[in-house]
């Protein structure tokens, strides 16, 4: 139980920087006592947890978003909402179709601490180059479908959603708070798909994580309280600051456990 209330303090502290949840709990569980892989049964019903602070967060925003679709007043605000249900399509489709590698394949450590440094590296650079001039009022569907295609690439542990939009979102020219919100909105329904989906596994096969569905639970509590502070701190901490010590962190991680498994410090799988 110790180790479950500890990996959903990393799940909080790291789902919505870009940073990666989920290689975080792959490298954690391999850290402690029990040392084995979590599962991706166990990262996707914590991040319920996490989405769930996102709601209470942003519950103004999502309820006006909701609002203006259901009456389709043509207001930014109802095309932001349809523009969240066709940017969820990739993931949906792509994780259902890729379940077995998702599960089996990309929670190798050698990918993961490449997509730590690939990606931060990716981070940086659009984060730089990023013209900061546009906001969610002029997002269209070509790029909300683009938007969407990057959060697809969160399914390989070390991605990072919050990272991958994010430096989309740059690349696009949007601003960092834009690109940021934007993120966190469209990950609801893909989290919450997943993490249901996961759930009702779970609950079918015990064997599908390291940890008992108490555990699991408890851990998801945790994730939703130290992710709702972590949301507050964000929101401040990029209004004036860049993204780049997230990807300074990102390639001192990824080299590091470059080295760890190059020693024999860490099993891959």
């Amino acid at each position: 139980m110790l180790e479950a209330l500890f990996l959903g303090l990393v799940q909080g502290l790291t789902e919505f920087i870009p940073v990666s949840s989920s290689a975080h709990i792959r490298i954690v569980g391999e850290l402690l006592p029990n040392a084995s892989d979590p599962g991706a049964a166990f990262t996707a019903i914590t991040q319920i947890g996490t989405e769930l602070a996102v709601l209470l967060y942003f519950r103004k925003d999502i309820l006006k978003i909701i609002r203006a679709w259901i009456t389709r007043d043509g207001s930014p605000e109802a095309r932001l909402g349809t523009l969240i249900i066709i940017g969820s399509l990739p993931i949906v489709a792509l994780g259902y179709l890729g379940q077995d590698y998702i599960t089996n394949h990309f929670r190798s450590l050698w990918i993961v601490a490449t997509t730590l440094i690939l990606f931060g590296l990716i981070l940086g650079f659009a984060d730089r180059i990023g013209k900061r001039e546009k906001t969610l009022d002029v997002l269209n569907s070509k790029d909300g479908i683009a938007y969407g295609l990057a959060q697809s690439l969160a399914l390989i542990p070390g991605v990072s959603r919050s990272g991958a939009t994010i430096a989309l979102g740059r690349f696009l020219g949007y601003k960092r708070e834009a690109a940021l919100r934007y993120s966190f909105l469209l990950a609801i329904p893909a989290v919450f798909g997943s993490g249901l989906y996961e759930f009702n596994a779970a609950m079918e096969d015990s064997t599908v994580s390291a940890y008992s569905m108490p555990e699991i639970l408890a851990a998801t509590v945790v994730a939703f309280v130290v992710g709702y502070s972590v949301i507050a701190w964000l929101m401040k901490f990029i209004a004036t600051k860049t993204f780049t010590p997230f990807v300074i962190y990102r390639v001192v991680l990824g080299c590091a456990l470059l080295i760890a498994l190059a020693t024999g410090a860490l099993s891959a799988q």
